[in-house]
């Protein structure tokens, strides 16, 4: 069976034009060339192929010199049949498998003959459907093979092969653009888009067998569907035969209406003569999606009445699939937008380090669920990295997540500490019910110390991977998970030098049914070590196929729940690129500002930016001494950009305002708003901070 996608674009290995395709209205082979030889027969899908050496005249029931001969029933094809002149001519002949064969005897009709034992019909062709425990089989068979598709192409190939060419020669299947799902109603006019065509290639000589085609390239009838949208009128003739929902044959008056605003301008041309072509409509649970197109060649024999109802069942089976894999993908694509949105959609680039991660699902089939990860800028280049798992991966893990997530959030804007940010969440899963269980793991990386504050709850330990490729497991407080209510966190400040690379993961990576956590763990360091070893000792893996390798650890049976990951590299920023001051809330503290900067930027060889950071800090610096009562910090960072950090006691953020032709005052963070690069204000539990940054000559 050859498919053909409803653009009709040339399938790989086969030819649109060629005209061994399916003409449904040409009925003889093209001639052969005299002194050709024949090509053996071949045999259909399913059928014992003839034996080598039997020439076709013998299976035809003759000898090589004409003479009728009995035919061999143990090598021939199955649809030779023996002729009525022969003493067993009625003895029933071996059935096709899983079909019992039927008793014969008496004289028969010659039309009952024909449908009963296929004399009459060309050879090479499909045999009809004889009778209805026949019918029965195939319904069975094709709805069995519909059922197994999950999307909605595969529901749509499901039939297209399940009929082709067992039920017809060709099919063509339309369905509504776009499909509506589940109780929607739409509002526009109803649309049908081919969305696929089916149909047998007519490369065999009825006589001869298989031969190559020798006349010229002739385009294929089914191109002469030009429609491949089609706008269903309301009061139309298609508009009445899809409302009557029942198949209907092509030559009845209702069809022969339809069929040209179906088809197209000059589409009925494919449409054979008589009752070989069945018009069906597609009905869901609510409405009618699409219709289908069962066409058979004019040399088949015709459809039957009761084929109306096995092209019923096919329809309706279909249909109620397509429903169901509209209402699936739905149900997808709200899970997947659903973690989407849980999760950061990018992650930061703050100062001093590199950031990568991954997440994979528990399965295909559960596409959310309750891990996450995060990493949020804070006061100082400082970042926070987090990792949590909230209890089970379904819908409900994944809203909780979402809610514990957002607060972490807000708590890290707080510039609140480790052991305190747990605290609140935990705080937080006790308001979302007495089974809110997490755990999680919250660490502060200071680029300018090199150092960093892990606090955890509950969660499995993070390793850090050493520039030298020593992997090691940090020992961090365990911790209770959040949501078990009255337990302290504890906090530990460890060291984090320039070149190391941490990693923080759930528990799926390293737990599953074959191991338990402690030797996930081990594995995970042994992976992280060698790794490392293919780099050398002097330069890092880069992070995308670090995480990619240590994704490679999991085995077949080792997907048991979600996995997120998180691994950051640690830069740093060197002691040479930090230039920190106190100054007293003096008057006097601006202009000491000024002449500081002055002086660093000297140092860094950036003296071509003096003008615009001893403005802007001289602003700053004004504004953190009127109202400060303690000392007032200057830092300079010099990285890809120069940024400026000014801190105080005082907890109110600064206002951009519109300062009026008449104020004195108020124009300090207009001018930083005007020269900066990015500027914002965060405010700390001692105070806050006042930040911008400039772009580097």
């Amino acid at each position: 069976m050859t498919e053909h996608p409803t653009s009709f674009e040339r399938p790989q290995g086969a030819d649109p034009t060629d005209p061994r395709g399916a003409l449904l209205r040409t009925p003889t082979p093209p001639p052969r060339p005299s002194g050709a030889p024949a090509l053996p027969a071949q045999a259909r899908t399913g059928e014992p192929s003839s034996a080598p050496g039997t020439s076709t005249s013998r299976a035809k029931g003759k000898d090589p010199a004409g003479t009728p001969v009995k035919p061999d029933t143990a090598g021939g094809s199955e649809h030779s049949q023996p002729s009525a002149a022969e003493p067993d001519a009625h003895r029933p002949r071996p059935a096709p498998d899983g079909i019992p064969a039927q008793p014969g005897g008496g004289e028969v009709p010659d039309a009952a003959k024909e449908r009963r034992t296929g004399q009459g019909l060309p050879p090479g062709g499909p045999m009809p459907m004889r009778r209805d425990g026949d019918r029965l089989r195939f319904v069975g068979a094709a709805t069995r093979r519909i059922a197994r598709g999950i999307d909605l192409d595969e529901i749509v190939m499901g039939l297209c092969r399940a009929t082709v060419p067992t039920f017809s020669d060709a099919i063509l299947v339309y369905l509504r653009d776009p499909l509506p799902v589940g109780d929607e109603r739409p509002t526009g006019p109803v649309v049908l888009r081919l969305r696929r065509t089916d149909r047998i290639p007519e490369e065999r000589d009825t006589e001869n067998g298989f031969m190559p085609a020798l006349q010229p390239e002739q385009p294929s009838e089914l191109s002469a569907v030009t429609a491949e949208l089609c706008e269903v009128r309301p009061g139309g003739a298609l508009n009445e035969v899809l409302r009557g929902v029942r198949p209907v044959f092509a030559d009845s008056p209702a069809a022969r209406a339809a069929l040209p605003e179906l088809l197209g301008e000059g589409g009925e041309l494919i449409v054979p003569a008589g009752q070989r072509a069945i018009l069906a409509p597609l009905r869901g649970r609510r409405r009618v999606i699409g219709a289908a197109l069962f066409l058979r060649r004019p040399e088949r024999m015709a459809f039957e009445a009761d084929d109306l109802l096995v092209a019923a069942q096919l329809a309706t089976h279909s249909a109620l699939g397509i429903d169901k894999a509209v209402l699936y993908g739905r149900e997808a694509y709200i899970a997947d937008e659903l973690q989407r949105t849980m999760l950061p959609e990018t992650l930061p680039r703050p100062t001093g380090v590199r950031l990568a991660s991954r997440y994979l699902p528990a399965a295909e089939t559960a596409r959310v669920g309750g891990d996450w990860y995060d990493a949020i800028p804070l006061p100082g280049s400082r970042v926070a990295l987090v990792v949590g798992d909230v209890m089970g991966h379904s819908m409900t893990s994944a809203a909780i997540m979402g809610q514990l997530r957002t607060t972490a959030q807000t708590l890290a804007g707080l510039d609140l500490p480790p052991q305190e940010v747990l605290h609140h969440l935990d705080e937080q899963a006790q308001r979302l019910g007495t089974d809110r269980m997490a755990t999680c793991l919250y660490a502060v990386y200071d680029p300018v110390s090199h150092r960093i504050t892990i606090a955890n709850a509950g969660h499995p330990p993070p390793v850090l991977l050493h520039l030298g490729g020593r992997a090691e497991v940090l020992r961090v407080p365990p911790g209770a998970p959040i949501g078990v209510g009255g337990v302290d966190f504890e906090a530990v400040e460890l060291d984090a030098p320039a070149g190391a690379t941490l990693l923080l993961y759930t528990d799926g990576l390293v737990e599953s049914r074959l191991r338990d956590v402690w030797t996930g763990i081990e594995q995970l360091r042994e992976k992280l070590a060698a790794v490392a070893q293919l780099t050398g000792p002097d330069h890092p893996p880069p992070l995308e196929a670090l995480c990619d390798e240590v994704l490679d650890m999991l085995g077949p049976g080792d997907r048991d729940d979600d996995i997120a990951l998180l691994a950051a590299r640690f830069d740093g920023i060197a002691p040479s690129d930090v230039a920190y001051w106190f100054l007293d809330p003096e008057d006097s503290a601006p202009g000491q500002a000024r002449r500081l900067a002055r002086r660093a930027l000297a140092r860094w060889g950036m003296e071509d930016m003096s003008d615009s950071v001893e403005l802007l800090v001289s602003e700053v610096v004004t504004n953190a001494v009127r109202y400060a009562s303690r000392p007032v910090t200057l830092r300079l960072l010099r990285t890809d950009v120069l940024r400026c950090e000014v801190g105080d006691d005082v907890p109110q953020l600064p206002r951009l305002r519109q300062a009026r032709a008449t104020d004195e005052g108020g124009r300090g963070l207009y001018l930083v708003n005007k020269l900066a690069r990015r500027w914002g204000a965060t405010r700390l539990s001692t105070g806050k901070v006042v930040w911008f940054e400039l772009n580097r000559n």
